[in-house]
């Protein structure tokens, strides 16, 4: 096929790449303002039925949204005041500890190469112990203090430099979702004028129900990060577990990862049960978090979630590893409610077109 005007044709096509370039390009320049935006509204959806639920007892909305931020804050300044002080306390009791054990190798009351022999020779009695100190001493002696201190800077900068980045980005998702929750009616409503009026009515339908599933989703891994927490904080102090407070804020927030989040919570926890207390407590914490898993698998999360859409459990995997792979933990986070969202549009737009024809 002959084309003509060729240089045109060439122009039109190297300017319409180099448009495409340009936003592919402003896409990625803007992607932690977009995550910023996308992890606000996500968890402003998921705010909204706790919101509704305050105004069906009769608060009108801004008492219902005062409410709702008030509590929130109540929660986050109690978390942040029960963790904190164990926190500086283990840290001070570290140095401190670290202060004593080279103030007694300086006043010569204690010898680290000693002492490690010792407890090598008595716990592992067939080890060679020498040739094993011989060895370790030798690496000690390789090692180039100045790059290990180099390296070591830089690493802190960069771990700074990532607190920072953290506090900012979350003082901006707290701005833009106490926003979004405010406005989220007259946000709608401006999404819904964009639809044609003949088709107006069923847009807005599935975006209610789309909505609706994200906020019953989020609230719904909230509960059951929150019962979690709750239990774990109860059971770890029974059985005398190390630091029962921060253990159970960890449970807490890895039960709001979707599959693995229960499982890879439970794990740490038993190994710091294990590492800093003793087996016989790793043992029975282990067995209290199988049962538990298996509990909140059928019984609880069931529950729960049941005001959600439900969601295969191929689909739940697929989604979940898809949405990590992009978006890290918070696409993981957020995969299940936008495959809920997808399953929505599938049966209740595209399979009953598909029938009409």
């Amino acid at each position: 096929m002959k084309i003509q005007h060729p240089f045109r044709t060439a122009l039109v096509a190297t300017l319409g790449v180099g448009v495409g370039i340009l936003l592919i390009t402003g896409v990625q320049n803007l992607s932690t303002v977009l995550l910023y935006i996308g992890t606000a509204l996500f968890l402003a959806l998921g705010l909204d039925p706790v919101v509704t639920w305050f105004e069906r007892r009769g608060l009108p909305r801004w008492s219902a949204l005062l409410v709702t931020f008030a509590a929130l804050l109540a929660v986050g300044t109690g978390l942040v005041l029960m963790v904190i002080p164990i926190l500086t306390g283990q840290i001070a009791s570290l140095i401190t500890r670290v202060q004593e054990m080279v103030q007694s190798a300086i006043d010569g009351e204690w010898n680290p190469v000693n002492a490690a022999r010792d407890w090598l020779g008595d716990t592992f009695p067939l080890l060679q112990v020498d040739v094993v100190l011989d060895y370790v001493n030798d690496w000690w002696t390789s090692l180039n203090f100045a790059e290990i201190g180099a390296g070591i800077g830089t690493g802190l900068f960069s771990v700074g430099a990532g607190i920072v980045a953290f506090v900012t980005g979350a003082i901006i998702v707290t701005i833009l979702t106490i926003y979004f929750t405010a406005s989220m009616r007259s946000l709608k409503r401006s999404v819904y004028q964009l639809v044609p009026a003949s088709k107006r009515e069923r847009f807005i339908d599935l975006s209610d129900q789309i909505t609706a599933s994200v906020g019953y989703y989020v609230m719904g891994q909230v509960t059951l990060g929150v019962i979690n927490g709750i239990l774990s904080a109860i059971f770890l102090s029974i059985i005398g577990a190390p630091f029962p407070a921060v253990l159970a804020v960890i449970a807490f927030f890895f039960s709001l990862i979707p599959l693995v989040g229960t499982l890879t919570g439970s794990a740490i926890i038993v190994l710091a049960c294990l590492g800093l207390a003793s087996p016989l407590t790793a043992l029975v914490a282990l067995i209290w978090y199988l049962i538990y898993m298996q509990v909140e698998a059928y019984f609880i999360s069931p529950r729960i979630m049941s005001r959600a859409v439900s969601v295969p459990g191929a689909v739940v995997v697929i989604a979940a590893l898809a949405g990590g792979s992009l978006l890290g933990l918070l696409g993981a986070l957020i995969a299940i409610p936008v495959a809920a969202s997808v399953l929505i549009i599938y049966r209740q737009v595209v399979i009953p077109r598909q029938n009409e024809l």
